[in-house]
């Protein structure tokens, strides 16, 4: 199994680290922490450093209660951290769902787009499509940032996030995009309850079925510091790195995380034993 992108063709043989590099002032874990251009080039070096074998990297926040980021403003925040992260000879994706930002960002040579939205907003589906190898993850939200955990779905989450998922990922398909272009993410926290987001985990096989890669976006997620007691998002990294092991295992390929090492390192352990 292999992720096509701009770049490079990713071996999904083995489940693959996704640093986060958060460009923003207010995302939910480390919002502040790297949104200067300067501090999140070092971040993304100390991630590569770490064992990430993709860097994501987001100008805008997501997190439960966000508001949208204007455009100029978002590109003002990724440009310059994408032009000098694209020489650290590993897979770049960009967290957008602005189309107008995954044309700019595609053109400057980015690997991958990761929209929390599908590509839904706009002529998102042709921005991708019109490239002829970009790779790009589409993950599933219930309403939108602002709103999704004021009323979070209801009932049985994985028909729902299963068939939401085909029908985007067939959409691409439509327009001649490769199935090995294309990654699906449950979306964990995107309008779920906790009992929905460890039902996502508990029955991952069956979204596999669907028979394209799945990325599991666990890290210092709420759900986690529900079943810890954990308030503070820093001090979930033994719990993410619990659920990215746990999702490796249930057959996730790619591992979106904060905590680089600690996965790489937790990984390393699962492998020698299986």
């Amino acid at each position: 199994m292999r992720w096509t992108t701009t770049r490079f063709d990713i071996d999904l043989s083995e489940p693959r680290v996704m640093g986060i590099v958060n460009v923003t002032p207010d995302s939910f874990s480390d919002g502040g922490q790297h949104a200067s251009t300067r501090a999140a080039i070092a971040h993304a070096e100390q991630l590569v450093a770490e064992g990430a074998h993709i860097l994501d990297i987001g100008g805008e926040s997501t997190r439960p209660g966000s508001q949208p980021v204007p455009l100029d403003q978002e590109l003002a925040r990724v440009l310059p951290v994408l032009r000098e992260t694209l020489r650290l000879g590993v897979p770049l994706s960009v967290d957008t769902n602005k189309p107008e930002v995954m044309r700019a960002v595609l053109d400057l040579g980015v690997d991958i787009v990761n929209d929390i939205w599908a590509l839904r907003q706009g002529d998102a589906l042709g921005a991708v499509a019109a490239h002829p190898r970009a790779g790009v993850c589409l993950m599933h939200m219930h309403r939108d940032p602002l709103t999704m955990q004021v009323a979070p779905l209801e009932g049985d989450v994985l028909p729902v996030v299963r068939g939401f998922l085909r029908e985007r990922a067939q959409a691409l398909r439509d327009l001649g995009v490769a199935r090995d272009r294309i990654v699906l993410d449950p979306g964990i926290g995107f309008g779920k309850t906790v009992p929905q987001n460890f039902s996502l985990l508990a029955r991952q096989g069956e979204l596999l079925e669907e028979g394209y890669p799945l990325l599991a976006g666990w890290s210092r997620k709420s759900s986690l510091g529900a079943v810890t007691g954990l308030q503070n998002p820093a001090e979930r990294v033994h719990a993410s790195v619990a659920a990215a092991v746990l999702a490796a295992q249930r057959g996730a390929r790619v591992l979106r995380v904060h905590d680089v090492r600690a996965t790489v390192e937790a990984l390393k352990v699962w492998q020698a034993a299986h």
